[in-house]
């Protein structure tokens, strides 16, 4: 007599969120990798990974994400000099975006955990994991050079509008015309509220008071998710940054506050929303109806 499937379904299920999670991890090991050479203009594809101190190639054996880090105490093997934390710290945080995405879309029960809102149809998943990529890759780079890959914006921009129309699901929406609409609307909505707000800001401060990598990359959002992630993502990122900057006050730090971009808060919101947002967004707005 054969067994009965069903109570073998939440091994299986376990056993492809492990998978989702170490791809998670290999896709943020390859960012590590962009997030270094994008800005100094190097090939992303070749020479192989190397240590920056000592630009000793690291074979592969000693570039497992997450492992080799680990068992290696954080340094280089050849030269014993520190590895940055950021290498790790990417790896493990994309991998867990990436199990986040992947436990929207429940196979088994047909419901999510940890209150994500539900995706609409499975073929979403690699356009948010794509997103996903996009956000943390920009975030890292702006940390540390102050810039946002136009890789990033504008190849955002361009591949929200193309696959707005490969997947109108994405936007909710009945047919290609419709979701190409909601794109277009969405990136409007992002790239024009942030360019607003610098040329306002500039007239009053008489400089440059938002970058434009930031505008691009919101039109960007915009163009994947909506105007609704834009309007979204302007209340949410404004807070988060009011609430970081209160922290330095308090902390006594503020003199740090005009050196954190502005770039990672847009892409932290972006985040939010594609976890919660349609979410916060319902409970946001029966508040103000109450």
């Amino acid at each position: 007599m054969m067994q009965d499937p069903a109570p073998l379904m939440p091994h299986w299920h376990f056993f492809f969120s492990a998978l989702v999670f170490v791809f998670g991890a290999c896709v943020g090991s390859f960012l590590n990798v962009c997030i270094y050479r994008i800005p100094r203009e190097l090939s992303v594809v070749a020479p192989r990974s190397f240590c920056p101190n000592c630009r000793r190639q690291i074979p592969w054996y000693l570039n497992i994400p997450l492992f080799s880090y680990t068992t290696l105490g954080g340094k280089c093997r050849f030269c014993g000099n520190r590895i940055a934390a950021r290498y790790v710290l990417v790896e493990l945080l994309v991998a867990v975006l990436f199990l986040l995405v992947w436990l929207k879309f429940d196979l088994l029960t047909g419901t999510t955990a940890l209150g994500l809102v539900p995706l609409r149809g499975g073929a979403v998943i690699p356009v948010y994991w794509l997103v996903v990529s996009g956000l943390v890759l920009g975030t890292f780079v702006d940390f540390e050079h102050l810039i946002i890959p136009d890789r990033v914006t504008l190849g955002g921009i361009a591949a929200g509008l193309v696959l707005s129309a490969i997947l109108p699901e994405l936007h909710g929406a009945p047919d290609v015309l419709t979701s190409l609409l909601r794109s277009a609307v969405g990136l409007a909505a992002g790239w024009g509220a942030l360019w607003v707000v610098g040329a306002v800001g500039k007239l009053i401060f008489k400089k440059d008071a938002m970058g434009f990598g930031d505008v691009k990359l919101l039109g960007a959002i915009g163009a994947f998710f909506g105007w609704r992630a834009v309007l979204f993502n302007i209340l949410v990122s404004s807070l988060l940054g009011s609430l970081v900057g209160l922290v330095l006050v308090v902390a006594g730090r503020k003199g740090l506050q005009s050196r954190i971009p502005y770039g990672p808060y847009i892409a932290l919101a972006a985040l939010v929303w594609m976890l919660w947002g349609e979410r916060l967004w319902a409970i946001y707005f029966n508040i103000l109806l109450r």
